[in-house]
C-alpha cells in the first residue's frame, strides 16, 4: 500500500524525521469507531484501540489524522499523533468544555446545504467562518438542484454573502454539476463533506465512489428534512485518485475557534467598526458611530449585522467558559504542587 495515495507528502515527511525513528511506522486514521480506530500504512489496513487520553495531553487522534504506529505487539498501537496541516473543529456538545475536531489534515471542506427548506443561510454563514479557521479552502455545494426553482436566485445569494468562494449547485439525480465537483479530487488530495443531516452527502459519496459505499435515506416529504444515515467518521480512497472524508450530519455548529473566519466573513463589519469616532463604541446612540450610519444608509444589512452581534455574543460567551476551565486546571494544578511540597517537607519524599 502506498501512503502517497492517502495523502502523505513532504511536509508530513519532514515532519516525521524530525519527531520519530525506527521502528515507528507513519499510518493515517481512516474511520472512527468510537474506542476502536481504523488505520492505515505501508503493512495494509490495522484495528487498534484509540490511545488512553494523558492528563498532560489533551490532543485526541481524529479521523485524516497522521499518527506513530508501534508494531512491538501482535495489535499495533498509536504512540504520537503528527501536527496537523489544517483541523475542522467545533464545540462540543454538552456541558463541558472541549474541542471536537471533526476532520484533521483536509485540503478542501465541501460545505454542503440542500436547495430545499433546509437551505438557510445563517447556518452556512457558521459553516463558512468554521471552515476558514480550519485553515482548508471551504466551496459550497448546494444539492438537490433538481428540486429547487430559483436556482440561480440562491446561488446568486451565497456569492453576495461569501464573495471569492466557489459555488456549485448540483443533482445527484439529474448529474447537474458533478463534473464540476470532481475536478477538486486530485491524487493525495482530501476533500471532507460537512452538513447538516439528509443534506445528500453520502449520496454525493457514492455517486463520486462509483458504488454505494455508504447507506442513504430519502428525505421526508412532510418537512423536506433528510434522515440521519452516516454514523461515523470515514476516509474513503476514490477509485480515481483523492480520498472523501464522509461526516455524520451536525445538527448544530458551535464554533470553537473564528478569529480569522469572523474576520473573513465579516470584514466590511470589522471596517466600519475601526471607523468609528470611539473606540469603545457600542454601536448605540453615540454620536460618530460608523456602523449605525452604515445601517441608516443601507449599506450594511440588517440582519447581517444581528448575525455578526449573535456569532460575537456566543464567541464571548465560549470564551469565558474556557477561561473559567483554565482557573479550575490552575487551581488544581495548585493543590498539586502544595500537597507535593508538604509531603517533601515531612519527609515523606
Amino acid at each position: 500500500m502506498d501512503i502517497r495515495d492517502y495523502g502523505w507528502d513532504q511536509i508530513f515527511e519532514q515532519r516525521w524525521t524530525e519527531k520519530y525513528k525506527e521502528p515507528f511506522k507513519p499510518g493515517r486514521i481512516v474511520a472512527d469507531y468510537g474506542q476502536m480506530l481504523r488505520v492505515v500504512s505501508e503493512s495494509g489496513e490495522h484495528l487498534v484501540n484509540r490511545p488512553v487520553k494523558k492528563p498532560d495531553n489533551e490532543t485526541q487522534p481524529a479521523v485524516g489524522d497522521w499518527v506513530a504506529l508501534d508494531f512491538a505487539q501482535e495489535v499495533p498501537t498509536i504512540t504520537g499523533i503528527l501536527d496537523r496541516k489544517t483541523k475542522f473543529s467545533r464545540a462540543a456538545a454538552g456541558q463541558a468544555v472541549k474541542e471536537q475536531i471533526v476532520a484533521a489534515n483536509v485540503d478542501t471542506v465541501f460545505l454542503i446545504q440542500s436547495l430545499n427548506r433546509d437551505f438557510n443561510m445563517k447556518r452556512l454563514e457558521r459553516y463558512l467562518i468554521a471552515g476558514w479557521e480550519s485553515g482548508a479552502m471551504p466551496v459550497v455545494v448546494l444539492t438537490k438542484a433538481d428540486c429547487c426553482e430559483n436556482v440561480a436566485e440562491k446561488v446568486m445569494t451565497v456569492y453576495d454573502t461569501a464573495p471569492g468562494v466557489d459555488v456549485h449547485a448540483i443533482s445527484a439525480l439529474t448529474g447537474q454539476g458533478i463534473d464540476g465537483i470532481r475536478t477538486y479530487f486530485k491524487p493525495g488530495k482530501t476533500i471532507a463533506l460537512l452538513g447538516s443531516s439528509g443534506v445528500g452527502k453520502s449520496t454525493l459519496a457514492n455517486l463520486l465512489a462509483g458504488k454505494e459505499l455508504l447507506k442513504t435515506q430519502d428525505i421526508r416529504e412532510d418537512d423536506s428534512r433528510g434522515r440521519h444515515t452516516t454514523t461515523h467518521r470515514e476516509l474513503i480512497l476514490l477509485p480515481g485518485g483523492g480520498l472523501l472524508l464522509d461526516t455524520p450530519g451536525m445538527r448544530a455548529l458551535s464554533l470553537w475557534a473564528a478569529e480569522s473566519g469572523m474576520e473573513l466573513m465579516f470584514g466590511d463589519i470589522e471596517e466600519w467598526i475601526g471607523q468609528c469616532r470611539f473606540s469603545d463604541c457600542r454601536h448605540e446612540n453615540e454620536p460618530g458611530c460608523a456602523v449605525r450610519e452604515a445601517l441608516q444608509t443601507g449599506e450594511l444589512e440588517l440582519k447581517r449585522w444581528e448575525s455578526w452581534l449573535k456569532l460575537q455574543k456566543e464567541i464571548k460567551h465560549l470564551e469565558a467558559k474556557k477561561e473559567g476551565k483554565l482557573r479550575l486546571h490552575q487551581k488544581q494544578w495548585g493543590k498539586q504542587i502544595a500537597k507535593l511540597q508538604k509531603e517533601i517537607y515531612k519527609g515523606k519524599i
